[in-house]
Protein backbone atom coordinates (compact mmCIF):
# COMPACT_ATOMS: atom_id res chain seq x y z
CA UNK A 1 0.00 0.00 0.00
CA UNK A 2 0.96 3.63 -0.52
CA UNK A 3 0.23 6.37 2.00
CA UNK A 4 0.69 10.07 1.26
CA UNK A 5 0.67 12.66 4.05
CA UNK A 6 0.70 16.40 3.42
CA UNK A 7 1.91 19.27 5.57
CA UNK A 8 2.23 23.02 5.07
CA UNK A 9 -1.30 24.19 4.28
CA UNK A 10 -2.83 27.31 5.79
CA UNK A 11 -3.77 30.94 5.29
CA UNK A 12 -1.74 33.34 3.18
CA UNK A 13 -2.15 36.85 1.78
CA UNK A 14 -2.54 37.35 -1.96
CA UNK A 15 0.90 37.65 -3.51
CA UNK A 16 2.46 35.57 -0.77
CA UNK A 17 4.10 32.17 -0.82
CA UNK A 18 3.56 28.75 0.71
CA UNK A 19 5.25 25.38 0.45
CA UNK A 20 3.48 22.04 0.65
CA UNK A 21 5.35 18.85 1.45
CA UNK A 22 4.07 15.37 0.72
CA UNK A 23 5.69 12.46 2.55
CA UNK A 24 5.24 9.05 0.96
CA UNK A 25 5.21 5.74 2.77
CA UNK A 26 6.19 3.37 -0.02
CA UNK A 27 8.68 0.60 -0.69
CA UNK A 28 10.32 2.26 -3.71
CA UNK A 29 9.44 5.95 -3.94
CA UNK A 30 11.79 6.54 -6.87
CA UNK A 31 9.59 4.34 -9.07
CA UNK A 32 6.55 6.63 -8.69
CA UNK A 33 5.49 9.58 -10.78
CA UNK A 34 4.20 12.30 -8.45
CA UNK A 35 1.61 14.99 -9.02
CA UNK A 36 -0.22 17.86 -7.34
CA UNK A 37 -3.89 18.71 -7.85
CA UNK A 38 -6.33 21.19 -6.32
CA UNK A 39 -10.08 21.41 -5.96
CA UNK A 40 -12.03 24.58 -5.22
CA UNK A 41 -15.59 24.47 -3.84
CA UNK A 42 -18.04 23.45 -6.54
CA UNK A 43 -15.24 22.83 -9.05
CA UNK A 44 -13.60 19.75 -10.53
CA UNK A 45 -10.23 18.61 -9.31
CA UNK A 46 -7.57 20.12 -11.56
CA UNK A 47 -3.98 19.30 -12.37
CA UNK A 48 -1.30 21.67 -11.07
CA UNK A 49 2.11 20.12 -11.52
CA UNK A 50 3.94 16.80 -11.70
CA UNK A 51 7.44 15.34 -11.69
CA UNK A 52 9.22 12.18 -12.78
CA UNK A 53 12.80 12.24 -11.48
CA UNK A 54 13.91 15.55 -12.96
CA UNK A 55 11.37 16.32 -15.70
CA UNK A 56 8.59 18.63 -14.52
CA UNK A 57 5.19 19.60 -15.92
CA UNK A 58 2.88 22.49 -15.05
CA UNK A 59 -0.62 23.69 -15.76
CA UNK A 60 -0.66 26.95 -17.70
CA UNK A 61 -2.48 28.63 -14.82
CA UNK A 62 0.51 28.21 -12.47
CA UNK A 63 3.48 28.14 -14.84
CA UNK A 64 6.13 30.61 -13.74
CA UNK A 65 4.70 30.89 -10.22
CA UNK A 66 4.86 27.34 -8.87
CA UNK A 67 7.74 24.86 -8.67
CA UNK A 68 7.78 21.14 -7.95
CA UNK A 69 10.67 19.09 -6.61
CA UNK A 70 11.32 15.69 -5.07
CA UNK A 71 13.86 14.15 -2.74
CA UNK A 72 14.14 10.42 -3.34
CA UNK A 73 16.38 10.02 -0.29
CA UNK A 74 13.61 11.38 1.95
CA UNK A 75 10.63 10.05 -0.01
CA UNK A 76 9.11 13.51 -0.28
CA UNK A 77 7.77 15.83 -2.96
CA UNK A 78 7.35 19.59 -2.50
CA UNK A 79 5.19 22.20 -4.15
CA UNK A 80 6.53 25.74 -3.84
CA UNK A 81 3.77 28.26 -4.53
CA UNK A 82 4.63 31.90 -5.18
CA UNK A 83 2.49 34.91 -6.12
CA UNK A 84 -0.61 33.20 -4.80
CA UNK A 85 -3.99 34.49 -5.98
CA UNK A 86 -7.41 34.44 -4.26
CA UNK A 87 -8.69 32.05 -6.94
CA UNK A 88 -6.04 29.62 -5.72
CA UNK A 89 -8.09 28.98 -2.59
CA UNK A 90 -8.73 25.24 -2.64
CA UNK A 91 -7.94 21.89 -1.14
CA UNK A 92 -4.60 20.72 -2.48
CA UNK A 93 -3.80 17.05 -3.01
CA UNK A 94 -0.62 15.07 -3.52
CA UNK A 95 -0.98 12.05 -5.81
CA UNK A 96 1.13 9.14 -6.99
CA UNK A 97 1.17 6.57 -9.77
CA UNK A 98 3.52 3.66 -10.32
CA UNK A 99 5.91 4.19 -13.19
CA UNK A 100 7.47 7.35 -14.59
CA UNK A 101 5.29 7.96 -17.64
CA UNK A 102 3.97 11.56 -17.41
CA UNK A 103 0.29 12.03 -16.58
CA UNK A 104 -1.99 14.98 -15.87
CA UNK A 105 -5.45 13.46 -15.40
CA UNK A 106 -7.06 12.59 -12.08
CA UNK A 107 -7.85 9.05 -13.17
CA UNK A 108 -4.22 8.42 -14.15
CA UNK A 109 -3.23 8.40 -10.48
CA UNK A 110 -3.62 5.54 -8.03
CA UNK A 111 -2.96 7.07 -4.62
CA UNK A 112 -3.98 10.33 -2.96
CA UNK A 113 -3.18 12.34 0.15
CA UNK A 114 -5.85 13.51 2.59
CA UNK A 115 -5.78 17.03 1.15
CA UNK A 116 -4.61 20.32 2.63
CA UNK A 117 -6.68 23.49 2.76
CA UNK A 118 -5.03 26.62 1.40
CA UNK A 119 -6.85 29.92 1.72
CA UNK A 120 -5.56 32.99 -0.11
CA UNK A 121 -6.98 36.23 1.25
CA UNK A 122 -7.18 39.53 -0.61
Amino acid sequence: QVQLVESGGGLVQAGGSLRLTCAASVRTFSRYFMGWFRQAPGKEREFIASIAWTSTYFAESVKGRFAISRDNAKDTVDLQMNSLKPEGTAVYYCAAKLGLVPAAKVNNYDYWSQGAQITVSS
